[in-house]
């Protein structure tokens, strides 16, 4: 085929308008001042427009630059090209072996903290789907991850995505609006830091403070972490990280009022909370790190079912009469624990470097026999947040936001609560310790279809061990164990002694409910011994009749024979009869 000639004239003038092209394209260009070099010589033109950022000595911009966190093109002169195939949060897990993971920074880290409890959540999916019916236990291989490649559902993981799905890592940072955008994204779930507010501590404070603002500054990079990033997650189920502050939610009615409005201690999500005392380690100025390890946190690598698998610290690490203190129950030496010169040991804060010496448990009380089986939560611990009455209802006539996937799906799920509580934690036994319960989850779940009729409903209550973080310099009362049915596991209410039996009336009577009765929601056991309620672990129990009895006996010797220095209590043994009390009858023998 024969190509169509041009003129000379015609190739000049398009050769002309080709040059002035260019020439245009170069005048409307704005290249950088220079060529912006890393201290190692790598070109990093990044730094021709990001000057002002300023960042922790180890991720310094002049070291690192802008593209071996963030990605993008580091040698593109323009904000389009060095922005193409960016990432905002190197810290997000699904980018996490190309930014921090990469060889030579945190490679090692990066399977750790895939595999553990906090990435996975699998002790929550597992214990919810196996109460809920639908695993045969609670060790399942359950994963966020998982959950998100493949977008397994049930009823169960409905209301898992739907109401449970902000805390865990692979939550993507600023996904959703407000106070819960701040949570999630991997690695700066835990080691961002404001500048504003590096170590702050109350998390909705700094998000009321500087969570709206427009224009924020580069956050730093921090392994020192603040007790705040804890707190942000920690909040909400167990409120550990509220309570060890002194923070307990109440119920939402924003009482007591303030100059004829509603109470200003405001937690994010229309919450409110009480000032209840802090616990000990908080008042002495101690943070969460300097107790918890990196492997208990960012795990060991292994793929652990539940939380007391994953945990190394115990009470005991620091106060101890047996051998020198710092050593966790999976053997490992803790890096802030020393001897001093004159002897004693101290642990260091992590935050503030301040050394706070290690105690031994006070002798004669701690180590009292009657005692043996105790926990130190257990008599140290003065509150523990309990919400009673988990009352769960979906209503397929409406959608509601899947927390993993960002995107709307039918179902709209509603809960509530029966009532709040936080004065005198329950008492269980596990394997062979005593410890602090509380109602772990006490499902009441109503289903409604597409046409607004009933579709079903079910029961599940279940208390569950749980260290609150309240710990007390004085342990409780003696008359707060063995007065209180409540304490015991009954439930509040009247215990008595008839025939050579005890008896007890409840106060609360358990709920009716679509699924039938409940029993009394602060009811583990009945005065039988026989449980009431569901336990979190196959090895976690209440109290039985013989248990109950021992307990409750001793409260009868507490108006006369008040702690332990009493003599009767030297070599107490059940079987002793007093002399002046009778116990049948309540009444003082003639």
């Amino acid at each position: 085929m024969k190509l169509p000639s041009f003129s000379p004239r015609w190739l000049l003038f398009s050769l002309l308008l080709v040059v002035l092209a260019l020439v245009v394209r170069e005048n409307l260009t704005k290249r950088p001042d220079k060529l912006y070099q890393l201290v190692n010589g790598q070109v990093e033109m990044c730094l021709s427009c990001h000057k002002e950022e300023k960042l922790d000595p180890a991720h310094g911009r002049e070291v690192l630059g802008c593209s071996s966190c963030h990605l993008g093109d580091p040698l593109a002169i323009d904000k389009k090209g060095g922005h193409r195939g960016i990432v905002k949060n190197p810290g997000d897990l699904r980018v996490v072996e190309k930014t921090c993971g990469v060889e030579g920074c945190h490679a090692q880290d990066v399977k750790k903290v895939k595999n553990s409890l906090m990435a996975t959540n699998r002790g929550i999916l597992a214990t919810l789907l196996h109460y809920w019916g639908e695993a045969p236990d609670q060790n399942g291989a359950f994963s966020v991850e998982e959950l998100i490649k493949t977008g397994k559902t049930s009823l169960a993981i409905d209301y898992y995505r739907k109401l449970c799905a902000t805390c865990h890592l692979w939550k993507e940072k600023g996904d959703l609006e407000g106070f819960f955008g701040e949570k999630g994204g991997g690695c700066t779930a835990c080691h961002y830091t404001r500048p504003q507010a590096p170590k702050a501590i109350r998390p909705w404070e700094t998000f009321f403070r500087f969570g709206q603002d427009k224009k924020k500054p580069h956050p730093l990079i921090n392994k020192k972490v603040p007790m705040e990033n804890c707190i942000r997650c920690h909040n909400r189920s167990g409120r550990v990280g509220t309570s060890f502050i002194g923070v307990y939610e109440g119920e939402s009615y924003g009482t007591p009022y303030e100059h004829g409005g509603p109470s200003k201690k405001e937690l994010p999500g229309d919450r409110y909370y009480l000032d209840l005392p802090a616990d000990i380690h908080h008042q002495q100025g101690m943070a969460c790190i300097d107790c918890h390890t990196r492997d208990e946190i960012m795990g060991d690598g292994t793929n652990y079912a539940h939380y007391e698998q994953a945990l190394e610290i115990s009470c005991e690490l620091c106060h101890t009469n047996n051998g020198a203190p710092g050593t966790t129950r999976k053997n490992k030496k803790m890096n802030n624990i020393k001897q001093e010169p004159d002897g004693r040991f101290v642990l260091t804060g992590k935050l503030d470097e301040k050394k706070h010496p290690l105690n031994p448990p006070k002798a004669g009380i701690c180590d009292y026999q009657g005692h043996k089986r105790m926990g130190c939560a257990s008599c140290h611990s003065s509150w523990i947040p309990q919400c009673y009455g988990c009352h769960a209802k979906r209503d397929m006539r409406d959608t509601h936001l899947d927390k993993l996937t960002g995107k709307e799906t039918d179902g709209w799920w509603e809960e509530g609560r029966s009532y709040l509580r936080y004065e005198k934690p329950m008492l269980a036994v596990w394997k062979d310790k005593i410890v602090t319960v509380t109602p772990g989850c006490q499902d009441v779940v109503t289903l409604i279809d597409k046409q607004g009729k009933p579709a079903g409903s079910f029961n599940s209550l279940t208390m569950a061990a749980l260290s609150p973080h309240t710990t007390q310099k004085a342990g409780r009362a003696c008359a707060d164990c063995h007065t209180s049915t409540k304490t015991v596991g009954l439930g509040e209410g009247t215990a008595w002694k008839e025939k050579g039996q005890w008896r007890f009336s409840g106060v609360d009577q358990g709920l009716q409910t679509e699924a039938g009765p409940t029993p009394p929601l602060d009811g583990y056991v009945d005065i039988e011994g026989k449980p009431l309620q569901k336990s979190a672990r196959p090895d976690l129990r209440p109290f039985n009749k013989g248990e109950l009895a021992r307990i409750l006996r001793v409260g009868q010797c507490l108006p006369c024979h008040k702690d332990y220095s009493d003599k009767i209590y030297t070599n107490y043994t059940p079987e002793r009869k007093c002399p002046v009390f009778d116990e049948e009858s309540g009444t003082t023998k003639r």
